[in-house]
């Protein structure tokens, strides 16, 4: 009878106690894939809603409030520097974020990176009704808000079409197809109405730059830039403060950092659930422990048996070792399914994750989790298990 039968019958006579084994590690490495599986799918979810808010930075002018007093007596505050920015600054900021981009993510190509879009933002009116024009370039304006949808008519094609927010059109009662004012000279005609969005979008008119600055006389003139860089590793704050440092009469503020108290708050929950998972983890590892020591215990005769008929230490501390094996590496099977399982349930709950996706690159960090669990708590037990004398084994009989 060689290792390997002695093993398989070792198995199946104890088959209950290594089930109870194999439950110990299952647990442990359940929980470790079901909260990295859900702390990922919460990380995408937050990466999702940043991606929502549109651009990665957003330029502005760089206007200082100064508080003005007369003795003791405040007379509020006052307002100081340029409420826009030329127009020339864009080649440079585009240089920047570009450049930063490429040394960070080793991009070679040339072209075009980050999708730079300015505005300009004017109070006007059409038909007496008070509303926010806002001057956009199209094709870059409809990267940087990917959710936009047009309900009615056409996105803007030409530079005398304007494109309308939902509610913004419902006031005005304009519909696509229909013709407006701007500032009282300029004609142009509605492409077509978006889909409500919820935010300002839906009271605003979004019409070509060129065209609003030449119909209000801002010839040049931006009230500030989105700046979207399309990847999430980009180094958007290191963009920021070079905007800040080298070009004057801005302000560049990142989304990220807007955001960081979110990102910080998904931190300490990972954080948290990880100290949880290594926990269960431990409990698990002496669980397992526990069992092969009593399994050492229960099998002295058949040990020292073993023993006697030729059996070395490293041969005794085999049987063992391999029974660890199967265990850690049945735990880490059904372990990763059932922490899969684990996130599919508790995802929506924790995150209010709709949908949680299985994560294949955690299988093996199951099996390596579950078997490396397995060995470590099966070593003591079968270094006892080597050190058994064949005397012993008789004084059990």
């Amino acid at each position: 009878m060689n290792l390997y039968q002695i093993l398989t019958r070792c198995l199946w006579r104890r088959k209950k106690r290594v089930l109870f084994a194999v439950f110990g590690v299952v647990i442990g490495t359940m929980t470790v894939v079901g909260i990295f599986t859900i702390a990922r799918a919460g990380e995408d979810q937050m990466m999702e809603q940043l991606e929502k808010y549109g651009p990665n930075l957003t330029v502005i002018p760089a206007i200082s409030n100064v508080d003005v007093n007369l003795g003791g007596l405040s007379l509020g505050t006052l307002s100081v520097g340029e409420n826009y920015i030329s127009e020339t600054t864009i080649p440079v900021i585009r240089s920047i974020a570009d450049g930063a981009i490429r040394e960070k993510m080793g991009i070679t190509e040339k072209g075009d990176i980050a999708t730079i879009a300015p505005k300009l933002y004017i109070n006007s009116e059409v038909d007496g009704i008070p509303v926010m024009m806002v001057g956009v370039d199209p094709e870059e304006e409809s990267i940087v808000k990917s959710w936009w949808r047009v309900n009615e008519g056409e996105f803007i094609t030409g530079d005398d079409q304007v494109l309308v927010g939902a509610v913004a059109a419902e006031l005005l009662k304009i519909k696509s197809g229909e013709r407006v004012k701007l500032n009282n000279t300029k004609e142009v005609r509605v492409a077509g109405v978006l889909e409500e969005t919820g935010a300002n979008d839906d009271y605003q008119i979004f019409i070509p730059l060129e065209t609003l600055q030449s119909a209000f006389g801002k010839d040049g003139l931006i009230s500030s830039i989105d700046v979207r860089a399309l990847c999430n590793a980009c180094p958007v704050v290191m963009i920021a403060d070079s905007l800040n440092n080298r070009i004057p009469g801005v302000r560049a503020i990142a989304v990220k950092q807007v955001a960081s108290a979110e990102m910080e708050m998904m931190g300490r929950i990972n954080r948290f659930m990880v100290t949880l998972a290594g926990i269960t983890l431990a409990v698990g590892l002496f669980g397992v422990g526990n069992t092969m020591l009593r399994s050492v215990n229960e099998r002295i005769k058949d040990i020292g048996i073993m023993r006697a008929v030729g059996a070395s230490r490293n041969q005794i501390m085999s049987v063992f070792i391999f029974e660890a094996l199967v265990i850690g590496i049945m735990g880490g099977v059904f372990g990763y399914l059932a922490g899969t399982l684990l996130a599919y349930g508790l995802g929506p709950l924790i995150f209010g994750i709709s949908v949680v996706k299985p994560i294949l690159q955690y299988f093996p960090l199951s099996l390596g989790l579950a078997v490396a669990v397995a060995v470590t708590a099966t070593l003591y037990p079968a270094f006892r298990a080597a050190r058994v004398k064949v005397a012993d084994s008789f004084r059990s009989l």
